[in-house]
């Protein structure tokens, strides 16, 4: 079997992007605008923690009467083209090296810059034998499509039945890639970890830690339908 992971809040904390995307743009907003670097990281913690992510760099604007739609194109260019200061979970690395010697891939969505800015800080390319980022191909082929499944399943010349997916976010990540056939396992953390669907969302397995997913789990999943 072959194990394809999914990249935020599966290998590793995904606020920790925020975070590191916040700070950049709390120095870029002192330089340029002598607004309190500590203020202007405290506010979008705020605002992230109260009410997501959606309208956090509108409301920081609008908050110090500064906002019009050319600072905000700016400051989210600062945050999504970042060099993010972030790390692997320690059961993603423990993971990692466990399962050295099986082929290991990466199927993310997300913005293709922002995507691979995050594996290279992670140093990503030289554990895993190939990073599919889903908007490469186009928005369309992000998951739930099994788009880059069908690549990998392709690329190695294998069925999607001797292919294990993990992930966290049961709306998309599993209902279609378990239909055709392959084993699927959940990491109940993140955002969506409190969350449950029924059961055509949901993976086969649900796991609290990456360090769950052993030679016998897997061996139990090929049974698995």
């Amino acid at each position: 079997m072959i194990l394809v992971f999914d990249l935020d809040d599966t290998l590793f904390d995904e606020r920790q992007f925020v975070l590191s995307g916040f700070k950049e743009v709390a120095k870029y907003l002192n330089e340029n605008y002598s607004l309190s670097y500590v203020d202007s990281l405290e506010f979008m913690i705020k605002e992230l923690d109260k009410n997501g992510r959606g309208k956090i760099f509108d409301s920081i604007l609008k908050h110090n009467n500064i906002y019009n739609k050319l600072i905000l194109r700016k400051i989210v260019s600062v945050y999504r083209l970042h060099k993010p200061d972030i790390y692997l979970n320690q059961d993603a690395v423990d993971t990692i090296h466990r399962f050295k010697s099986k082929q290991k891939f990466v199927v993310t969505d997300g913005n293709k810059i922002v995507q691979k800015n995050k594996c290279i800080a992670l140093g990503l390319y030289r554990y895993f034998n190939r990073i599919f980022i889903t908007h490469q191909y186009g928005l369309d082929k992000a998951k739930p499509s099994i788009f880059c499944f069908v690549k990998i399943s392709k690329l190695k010349k294998i069925p999607f039945n001797e292919m294990v997916y993990i992930g966290d976010n049961p709306n998309k990540d599993f209902i279609n890639i378990k239909k055709s056939g392959c084993k699927t396992i959940r990491i109940l953390r993140g955002r969506f970890k409190d969350l449950i669907l029924d059961e055509d969302h949901e993976a086969h397995v649900n796991i609290h830690s990456l360090n769950e997913i052993d030679n016998d789990l897997l061996r139990k999943l090929e049974f698995a339908k």
